[in-house]
């Protein structure tokens, strides 16, 4: 069997992998490390879990013991395609670096410019970065990738897929043609077939594992829903997911949950710990330092549920997950193999449930074309859709309730408004009788009053009508505190008729 101290690295790298508590490399390791140390161009193709970080950042870091790098001018160049990938190159280095006198730099975004381009113009052997700040920075001048030795494209196919191509060629073209290339990625597309044929010379392939293929100490699974779309189709989602952690029980010691969409992973994590689970959402739009802060709780097992876009699906090294849930059928295929790798690495035994609607039939027979075989399927939790919705208008049950009870409001409402119109009608007339017509009214003869009081049935004053008597007495509404005389005189003359 190989052993690291079979693959012609240096003394001081060894005693920094055995400090680790490595002795045995992985397949990938053991095929690409010798080739990179006689400075072929790689192309490595394996599985997520299988040790690719390693399989360039101790040849490199033997290659850079010696030398000096000048400023801005980086000796060797790694490209990730998220930010967490980078960071975790970033820790790989400084694990197996630790007895050699290298530097680094970390161009991703979410950090300042200003500390970047400080380590940049001190000059670093190792630049680890993200394609976008890397541009950013050599559009500002800041950086020059023409002392390039060593550059490595982690990831690849998920470069291609995330829309790097044009930056991936661009880099490319700023380095020297001399450089030494190492591409390692999952899977093979066609497109990557042509980028590797442009930039890479005579590249060593190896390949350990049959493309897009998962791991055989992964128990997967599959559950069904019945709701296709729509809101309901999403509560059900959901509270089957529940049911699902819930049914694992103490065999789940931590997951992560995969959603397609980035609004979903927000949904998803906030109805979990509505329902007392331990969750954490984390996908590209959250803060850098957020998202840093969520992933390391995770690793430190004080985050129970990391819940996930494909920004976590990637290469990253967390290697003690349980559970890998998939809330949303994966749109490509190829990341199902991405996703479930999460669990099961090293050897370790993991499960995989994912969570189908009728509309993903078609997406799940083109991932068990994918991997060959058939996912099991598993039969759904009992569950109540109790999570109420997250948008949308009320609907009326099925009697129409809500309906009747809605008219029935307004038409309380108009009455209570009715009700007000009069009061204030009443007071009105109350309080604002103009004083000639009470004297005019006054020195009438006390038969004739009580004779206008029984036509207008005192109307005038309690039954709201304001003006409407025959003499005008009370305030007609609209006309002002008095009314016209002329008006008066129509009315009187009215009545003698």
């Amino acid at each position: 069997m190989t052993k690291f101290t079979d693959l012609a690295l240096g003394p001081k790298i060894l005693k920094a992998v055995e400090e680790a508590g490595y002795e045995t490399p992985t397949p990938i390791q053991a095929g690409a490390i010798p080739p990179a140390l006689e400075g072929r161009d790689v192309l490595g193709i394996a599985q997520t879990g299988t040790g690719k970080t390693a399989s360039f950042t101790l040849p490199m870091i033997h290659m850079l013991a010696r030398g000096r790098a000048r400023a801005r001018m980086p000796r060797s160049l790694v490209l990730c395609p998220t930010r967490e990938l980078a960071a975790q190159v970033a820790e790989n280095f400084d694990t197996y670096s630790k007895n050699v006198k290298l530097t680094k730099a970390l161009l991703i975004g979410g950090v300042s410019f200003k500390e970047q381009d400080q380590l940049i113009d001190r000059g670093v052997d190792v630049l680890i970065a993200t394609p976008g700040r890397l541009l950013d920075h050599f559009e500002r001048g800041k950086l020059l990738l023409t002392g390039v030795q060593v550059m490595v494209v982690d990831e690849a196919d998920r470069m291609l897929d995330m829309g790097f191509i044009p930056d991936i060629e661009r880099i490319f073209s700023l380095t020297p043609f001399t450089r030494q290339t190492l591409f390692f990625s999952a899977t093979m597309a066609p497109e990557i077939e042509r980028i590797t044929n442009t930039f890479l010379s005579n590249p060593v392939r190896i390949e350990v594992a049959r493309q897009a293929t998962a791991s055989e100490t992964i128990a997967q699974e599959v559950v069904m829903t019945k709701t296709a779309r729509g809101e309901k189709g999403a509560r059900e989602k959901r509270a089957i997911l529940r049911g699902v952690i819930e049914r694992e029980g103490e065999k789940m010691t931590n997951g992560i949950v995969f959603c397609n969409r980035k609004v979903d992973v927000d949904i998803v994590a906030k109805s979990l710990k509505k329902y007392g689970f331990d969750a954490a959402p984390i996908h590209g739009d959250l803060d850098q330092s957020q998202r840093t802060r969520t992933l390391d709780q995770f690793r430190d097992g004080g985050l129970k549920i990391l819940v996930a876009s494909d920004v976590a699906a990637r290469g990253l090294d967390i290697p003690s997950v349980s559970h890998v849930f998939n809330y949303d059928v994966p749109t490509h295929s190829e990341d199902y193999v991405h996703r479930i790798g999460r669990t099961g690495r090293a050897g370790r035994d993991g499960k995989a449930v994912m969570i189908c609607a009728p509309s993903d039939e078609k997406l799940l027979d083109a991932i068990e074309k994918l991997i060959d075989k058939a996912i099991p399927r598993a039969d759904a939790p009992e569950v109540q859709l109790d999570d109420k919705p997250q948008r949308g208008r009320r609907k009326k049950d099925d009697e129409g309730s809500d309906e009747g009870e809605s008219r029935g409001r307004g038409r309380g409402r108009r009455r209570k408004d009715e009700a007000k119109a009069e009061e204030i009608v009443e007071a009105t007339n109350e309080n604002a009788a103009p004083a000639e017509a009470e004297a005019e009214v006054a020195s009438e003869p006390a038969e004739a009053r009580s004779d206008k009081d029984n036509t207008r049935g005192g109307r005038g004053r309690r039954g709201g009508r304001g003006g409407n008597d025959d003499r005008g007495g009370n305030k007609v509404v609209g006309m002002g505190d008095h009314m016209p005389s002329f008006i008066a005189k129509s009315f009187e003359e009215r009545k003698a008729g």
